[in-house]
């Protein structure tokens, strides 16, 4: 019902934000947050989120078959309502460390990539969907020059592992699973972490330690947003 519901907005909205996509510059801006001058579609954070809340102890468990079909058109419309842009999505098989329960358990996940969005934006659909599929955090980075302030967080994307190496990595290796919580990794085979950018070595070595190529061209950095609770300024974002 609460999916049918934020597909209804979804439906009543889409048109308008077409009409401010397609406006010029500085009209989506004008509504959402901050779009990148002269391409408003251009993405400015990204997002992990899922509805699962089992302990899933095998990859090939059928749960993990599960895309998320439904789940991409609320967070599309969660996304809208707290005044971003959900541009792009995908699944992921997930991996997730629990600091409540103490357990690792694969999940199927979604990456979405979200224009027009700032810190704060991310943090507040980050909130919208753990309170609603009652979620121990959310994932989100919003990105900034390397030199910003608030650039305390990085994600990095690494080719050639599959879920099932990084979820024994990281049961094996707990400095590692404190670090992270998890990963997700695409359905070509490309695992992605996001990670504080004081721990940029340690995950160097972990990557590396997985058998895979640490790519520096691969790292992008900005404000990590790991959502834990009621999103406020100055803590969360």
């Amino acid at each position: 019902m609460i999916t049918a519901r934020i597909a209804a907005v979804l439906l009543a909205v889409v048109t308008l934000t077409g009409a401010l996509l397609t406006g010029g510059t500085g009209t989506a801006a004008a509504f959402f947050g901050p779009c990148v001058p002269g391409n408003q579609l251009q993405p400015t954070a990204e997002l992990f989120a899922t509805t699962n809340r089992d302990v899933i102890t095998d990859p090939a468990d059928p749960r993990m078959a599960d895309p998320l079909t439904g789940f991409d058109v609320e967070v599309r419309a969660t996304a809208i309502m707290e005044w971003g842009l959900a541009v792009h999505s995908e699944p992921v098989d997930g991996v997730f460390w629990s600091e409540d329960s103490r357990q690792i358990t694969y999940e199927p996940a979604r990456r979405f990539e979200l224009a027009c969005t700032s810190n704060e934006n991310l943090c507040w659909i980050a909130d919208d969907l753990r309170i609603r599929h009652q979620q121990e955090a959310v994932l989100g980075i919003a990105f900034l020059p390397p030199e910003h302030e608030k650039a305390d967080g990085f994600l990095v994307r690494v080719p050639g592992v599959d879920v099932a190496r990084l979820h024994d990595a990281l049961l094996a290796d707990p400095a590692a699973r404190d670090r992270l919580g998890g990963g997700s990794v695409t359905e070509d085979g490309t695992l992605i972490l996001v990670a504080d950018r004081a721990d940029l070595g340690a995950v160097q070595s972990f990557v590396e330690g997985l058998g895979a190529h640490w790519d520096s061209g691969a790292v992008r950095y900005g404000d990590k947003e790991l959502v834990t609770g009621t999103c406020i300024q100055g803590v969360l974002f």
